[in-house]
Formats: structure tokens, C-alpha cells, sequence
């Protein structure tokens, strides 16, 4: 009988989401050889008593536990020795914030199991909070242009009941005409798109968006070829393109005099080209009024991401003649405003969690439970106090 533990977060800021839902909870224990204990919190989008309202036990004794399941990174004094986490640790990137947890988790000897690196075999996320930050990202990108230009009004997405209160007031909100780019093809994209849907903004081809100006407010998608070639030949194949990211530039440059607002749901690496430059930003005919960086790279694919904002102020402005972080919402257009949230599921806690357990259930509990998974293998960045093969060249970073 395996025996799972959700672990209190621990994390400043605070992140109220759950890997499982008291309702999920109580099925796995019902059609699996699986027992959970929940350790207390106040902080939860479910409260201890709904768990305990399921038949779940509540213990602040996990040492028991064969497996702990957590949200975001758990502090180092906090860690177990030799136990299983499964949290987004952030450190596949040699992230330089989490070296010491790095370092900490092969002095404990723990086997760390990384959301974000569980994976089908042609490294398909298999699990995570993509879809509500691509819903929330585009909710607040679309909130900040109300914002900014007075046309309309939304509510924010932490001040409503749940996703299905947002939907209905997106049926009874008309948006300008405005001209949207959404970038990015997994499931932060998903979840552009399905805002996109209820809002009822239409779909147009890139070459259409490019030509001509509507009385309706459009969305185009960029993704593989429409935004990136290579250098030499101006061609674009998948493969080629994960493997030798630094041999193709980014096409958007050409979309900047067209687009009100980007949204942003690229995976990004310092190897692939920015959407765009700094100086760029100072062209004449640069219209971009809002970005919602919903992947929320520093410095990255939107390279006047200064630092990620706040699910309580996720706008910031930045002055398009010195790049210097502003007010946002001036209505002025020499002023940029970034939306930049690094934690957006939360605004949406309660629905995030649901899709994010029904997955792990339906995905990942199986794969544990088998004892032998290669997708559990490919996520597994350290246990026995070193690195796996697949996770070698942090060996600088972790050791």
C-alpha cells in the first residue's frame, strides 16, 4: 500500500493551489492500493475540513509517507531525507535561486520527481498549471487594454467565484477592434485560445493579419513557421529547430505594426531568438500596447520583462524611450504595459487544481505505481544522493 502525503506550501509568496482535490483524494484511495494523509494548512484553496468531510486523514507526521506530493518548491529545512517529492523545483534550468535547494536535495538523498519534466517521448508536458495560465494570462492581458485605453471593463480573475463565473462575463463583454498575436503551441496556448473562443474574438491567418485592419477584434496564432526560420534558407523543421534552436530567427518583427496586444505562451531557452530586441521597442511603427508574458521569462523571449509582478498589481508600465519600469494604465502610447505573473493559476486556484489532479491522476499515479516508468524515469532529476543520467549536466550546478 503506497502511502502519499500532500505536503503543506511553504513558499513566500504563498501558493494556495493542491496536486489533489479532497474529492480526488477520497476516489484514489478508493480505486487504487493507495493511502493519502493531507498535512494541515490554512492556506489551501480546500480547507482541512473538506479533506476531513472526504475520509482523509490530516497528520503533521509525514515521515510515515512513501511519496509527498507539493505545488511549488519546499523550503530546505522543510525536506525529508530519502523520501519521493513530486513539486516544480525549478532547477532544470540551473536556476541560480534554487542551487542551494539543488544541492540540498542530493545531500538528502531524495528522489526528486519534477512536474515539469514528465513527459511523453517527444517531450510533450504530460501534466500542469499550463491551461489556467494561459486563461488567467490572456484574461489579464485583455483586463490591462481595458484598463489602459477605458474601452471596457473586467473584473479580476482572483475576485470571481470560479472559471465557469469568468465565462459568463466574457459573453456579455464586446470587445474593441482590436488585433491580438498569441505565440506558443502546448497548453498555455490551449488556454489562450479557449478565452479567445469565449470571448469571441476571431481567428485570422498570419498573412491576413499582416494586410488588413477589421471591425471586429481578431487574434492570430504564431507557432513553428509563422514565427520562426532558419537563418540560412528561411525554412522551418520541427526537429531541426529543437535541435539547433541558435540557427533560426524570430519572425515577429515583421507582426509589430500590426498588434495591439501579445500574448505570450512560448517555452523559451537563452538559445532560441527573442520574440524581439530592447531597441525595438522604439521603431515608429511599434503599436504594441500591452504584452501579457504568460510564460514570464526575466529577460527572456519578451526581453523587457523586468521581473515578474503581482497576482494583486500584475501590470506594470515600461517607457518605450528609456526602457525605465513605469505606471501602467497612462493611456500614453510611449508607455508599455507588461503583464508578467509568475504564479497566474492561483487566481484560479480551486479550478487549476481540479484539472491539474484529474491529470495526475489519469497520467501519472498509474506510471508511480507500476514501479518501473520510463516517463517516471525521464522526471526523475536525483535520488541515492546523485544526479540520473538524464540530468547530468547540472552536475556543476548540483554538486
Amino acid at each position: 500500500m503506497l502511502r502519499i502525503g500532500l505536503i503543506k506550501e511553504r513558499k513566500t509568496p504563498p501558493d494556495n493551489r493542491v496536486p489533489l482535490t479532497p474529492q480526488q483524494c477520497a476516489r484514489i484511495q478508493q480505486e487504487y492500493p493507495v493511502t493519502i494523509v493531507v498535512e494541515p494548512s490554512d492556506g489551501r484553496c480546500f480547507t482541512d475540513d473538506e479533506y476531513r468531510a472526504e475520509g482523509i486523514e490530516l497528520t503533521t507526521d509525514l515521515t510515515s509517507c512513501d511519496v509527498l506530493l507539493g505545488v511549488k518548491e519546499v523550503p530546505i529545512d522543510h525536506l525529508i531525507p530519502d523520501k519521493t517529492y513530486f513539486f516544480f523545483s525549478h532547477t532544470k534550468k540551473k536556476q541560480p535561486y534554487n542551487q542551494k535547494l539543488m544541492q540540498a536535495l542530493i545531500k538528502k538523498r531524495i528522489r526528486m520527481i519534477d512536474y515539469e519534466c514528465l513527459t511523453h517521448l517527444d517531450e510533450q508536458r504530460v501534466l500542469g498549471f499550463g491551461l489556467f495560465a494561459g486563461i488567467v494570462g490572456a484574461h489579464n492581458g485583455l483586463l490591462a487594454y481595458g484598463e489602459k485605453t477605458g474601452l471596457y471593463e473586467l473584473p479580476a480573475a482572483y475576485s470571481v467565484k470560479n472559471y465557469d463565473e469568468l465565462k459568463t462575463i466574457y459573453g456579455q463583454v464586446r470587445l474593441p477592434n482590436i488585433k491580438i498575436v498569441m505565440t506558443g503551441s502546448g497548453k498555455v496556448a490551449a488556454g489562450i485560445l479557449e478565452v479567445m473562443t469565449h470571448f469571441d474574438v476571431e481567428s485570422v491567418e498570419p498573412d491576413d493579419f499582416l494586410t488588413h485592419e477589421y471591425d471586429y477584434p481578431v487574434y492570430t496564432h504564431l507557432k513553428g513557421s509563422a514565427l520562426y526560420a532558419r537563418k540560412d534558407n528561411g525554412l522551418f523543421h520541427r526537429d531541426d529547430f529543437h535541435a539547433h534552436p541558435q540557427a533560426y530567427k524570430c519572425l515577429f518583427s515583421k507582426y509589430i505594426p500590426q498588434t495591439d496586444i501579445l500574448m505570450n505562451g512560448i517555452y523559451w531557452d537563452q538559445n532560441i531568438a527573442r520574440l524581439f530586441e530592447k531597441p525595438d521597442v522604439q521603431r515608429n511603427d511599434w503599436r504594441v500596447s500591452v504584452i501579457a508574458d504568460i510564460t514570464c521569462d526575466i529577460d527572456g523571449s519578451v526581453p523587457i520583462n523586468v521581473g515578474a509582478s503581482t497576482i494583486a498589481n500584475p501590470v506594470y508600465g515600461i517607457d518605450r524611450k528609456n526602457l525605465q519600469r513605469v505606471e501602467p494604465y497612462q493611456g500614453d502610447k510611449n508607455v508599455i504595459d507588461v503583464m508578467a505573473v509568475d504564479n497566474l493559476p492561483n487566481e484560479l486556484p480551486c479550478d487549476a487544481s481540479h484539472y491539474f489532479g484529474a491529470h495526475f491522476e489519469k497520467f501519472v499515479l498509474g506510471e508511480l505505481l507500476s514501479g518501473n516508468s520510463d516517463i517516471i524515469n525521464r522526471a526523475t532529476i536525483c535520488e541515492n544522493g546523485k544526479l540520473t543520467k538524464y540530468y547530468e549536466y547540472l552536475s556543476d550546478y548540483a554538486y
